[in-house]
């Protein structure tokens, strides 16, 4: 049997979707009774079809946005000269972190900046339980001869995180941050600064300017 395609207007068909909602449930395999014909397969003219095509539109446009959004929250050239000059100004922005966390995975050194990440959440905590959850985390992802994660930490530091542990304190990672902060202001920063990820980025920013 050919299936003929729908011609009913929106007002009609609004008038069918309620009689069917308002209609007892059908047996499985039952035709739809006051509904398009094709309602089952997405006809063009279903008003089901028409309000799933409008979703998508609209997470069409969000994502949309959300591209842009992100395309105007990339550093400026004056924010990418300010990291070269200083690598606290680069730690306290967000794009200059995940900048500078691109180039430590290449390097297979990402964990020291992740370490350095969490110490600096767990220093804001004040309430004592989450405190003592997110210091025996810390321990076991980045301290502990068994942790998957490496930072490198010299023995007598890891010896003082291992007596903190029986009272733990948002402060007892506070040798070891300055330690890999030390490693990587000293070590990686000045490689990240003379990196590809770096300069194409700043090469990129000044173009931009130009053309404006």
């Amino acid at each position: 049997m050919t299936l003929q395609p729908c011609s009913v207007s929106g007002v009609e068909m609004r008038k069918r979707q309620a009689a069917h909602i308002e209609a007892p449930p059908q047996a499985p395999g039952q035709p739809r009774p006051n509904t398009c014909c094709l309602c089952w397969c997405g006809c063009c003219k279903c008003l089901w079809n028409e309000e799933r095509m409008e979703r998508n539109e609209r997470q069409t446009c969000t994502m949309m946005d959300s591209i842009d959004a992100a395309d105007e929250q990339r550093p400026s050239l004056e924010e990418l000269l300010s990291w070269a000059r200083s690598f606290d100004m680069m730690l306290r922005s967000f794009e200059g972190r995940e900048i500078f966390r691109e180039f430590l995975r290449s390097e297979y050194s990402e964990d020291n900046l992740l370490f350095w990440l969490a110490c600096e959440e767990l220093k804001k905590e004040t309430n004592p339980s989450v405190v003592d959850e997110k210091a025996r985390i810390i321990y076991e992802d980045y301290v502990s001869i068994l942790s998957p994660k490496e930072v490198s930490l010299d023995s007598c530091v890891r010896e003082g995180i291992n007596q903190s542990l029986a009272e733990p304190s948002n402060v007892m990672y506070e040798e070891a941050q300055l330690q890999i902060y030390t490693l990587m202001h000293r070590d990686s920063f000045p490689r990240f600064l003379n990196s590809s990820v770096y300069r194409d980025l700043l090469a990129s920013r000044r173009r931009t300017c130009l053309d404006t």
